[in-house]
């Protein structure tokens, strides 16, 4: 039971005042802001659901600017090696001139040193840069040029050209999430785009009585090749061809040793994990603190050059006047280089295709869970507006009320 007192009224009018003036804040609050869900005792369903659709909402956001950067990095990309391309076509028209046997030594000459220039700018291509300012093709060392220059003197040549291009980028390539759980390659190595033959890595070390050690593990190509303890070398090359990485294992019948050949045009990366040594064992290569240039073993052989090596031996040819090797291994290696580029270029495609897909599935989810996500916790203006006024009604008719009973004079202070 209440107490009845003088002061009872007035206790009650400022309760329910304030409770007014709290339901017209929280209208104006969600007009404001155009969330009716201030709090979650509001309705707490709805706010556990808006919590999951704002969710997914962000990660879709993400997801549509992961796509439209791995679109752009395409663009370049393709653009890049479409000039590559051009130049390569340039060179072999020449090589195609200089073996028909109509032009004398001086003519292949200067073509060769034609060839020579294009061989410079086609590294200046290999070498290009972003409009983010990380490197196209030198993988995940975003910010080391992959390729660089060597020159020297060459027989015939009169002049400093170009005698080796060496390959400095490594890494597995940048990936980009486009959806959940579902991974695109963003880059492609200039070990991939810019080589003309399938490598072939041949080991001399007899491995007949090789056993492994321990459990361990190498890397080929950024896959992990597990070891175990007491494996053979035919037990590795099981092992190696089952890993998915792209290159064949197998052991030479006259040396007993691993031989190592791509299934594709790339540069072959090859290393051993940190304190382990099986490829060293295998004579592979030698300790190397830097895995992105494979410290080949002196006794390997190592076969299958880039799209470098095919131009300064076509160049060399020229600067001979061997007419012969021009228009045989020359031209030869010219279309094996213009045969992976246009491969690789396929690629790119391919996945700037399937990103497009991705943008646009994308972007018709993002309306749909965002009127999932109004329907929610977004405000209904109409219902809100009424509301306000109605609240505004119903404060200013208490407050009338109240000033008719509780008269404010300076008698009643007196009493």
């Amino acid at each position: 039971m209440r107490r009845i007192s003088s002061d009872m009224p007035n206790m009650d009018i400022q309760f329910h005042l304030r409770r007014q003036e709290d339901a017209i804040n929280n209208v104006n609050n969600q007009i404001s802001s155009g969330n009716r869900l201030q709090s979650l005792r509001d309705d707490p369903l709805a706010a556990a659901r808006a919590v999951r659709y704002d969710s997914y909402l962000a990660r879709l956001n993400r997801f549509e600017e992961n796509t439209q950067y791995a679109m752009n990095h395409y663009e370049q990309i393709h653009i890049q090696l479409q000039r590559a391309v051009d130049i390569m076509q340039r060179i072999r028209e020449l090589s195609v001139a200089g073996a028909h046997g109509i032009y004398s030594t001086d003519d292949t000459r200067l073509m060769a040193i034609e060839v020579n220039e294009l061989l410079k700018e086609l590294v200046d291509i290999s070498n290009s840069v972003g409009p983010d300012g990380m490197q196209l093709f030198a993988g995940d060392k975003a910010f080391t040029e992959p390729f660089r220059i060597v020159e020297g003197t060459v027989e015939g040549g009169g002049e400093l050209l170009v005698v080796n291009v060496e390959y400095r980028g490594a890494g597995p390539a940048r990936q980009t999430e486009i959806s959940n759980g579902s991974y695109t390659q963003l880059d492609i190595g200039g070990g991939e785009a810019f080589w003309a033959e399938r490598m072939q890595i041949f080991s001399n070390v007899d491995a007949t009585s090789w056993r492994a050690a321990e459990n361990t593990s190498f890397f080929i190509d950024g896959y992990e090749i597990p070891v175990m303890t007491g494996d053979t070398l035919p037990a590795v090359v099981a092992r190696i061809n089952e890993s998915g990485a792209p290159v064949r294992a197998s052991v030479d019948f006259d040396t007993r040793g691993l031989v190592i050949t791509g299934t594709n045009p790339h540069l072959i990366r090859m290393e051993d994990r940190q304190g382990s040594s099986v490829l060293e064992e295998l004579g592979i290569i030698e300790f190397n603190n830097d895995p992105s240039a494979p410290n080949w073993n002196p006794g390997t052989r190592v076969a299958g050059g880039s799209i470098f090596d095919m131009v300064i031996r076509l160049r060399d040819a020229m600067l001979r006047g061997d007419q012969d090797f021009i228009g045989s291994q020359g031209i030869q290696g010219i279309d094996l280089s213009l045969q992976n580029m246009t491969a690789r270029q396929a690629d790119i495609s391919s996945r700037s295709e399937r990103t497009m897909m991705s943008w646009l599935r994308i972007n018709q989810e993002i309306p749909n869970v965002s009127a999932m996500l109004a329907r929610e916790s977004g405000t209904d203006m109409v219902q809100a507006v009424t509301d306000l006024s109605m609240l505004d009604f119903a404060h200013r008719a208490t407050l009338q009320t109240a000033a008719r009973i509780i008269p404010t004079t300076l008698l009643d202070f007196l009493r």
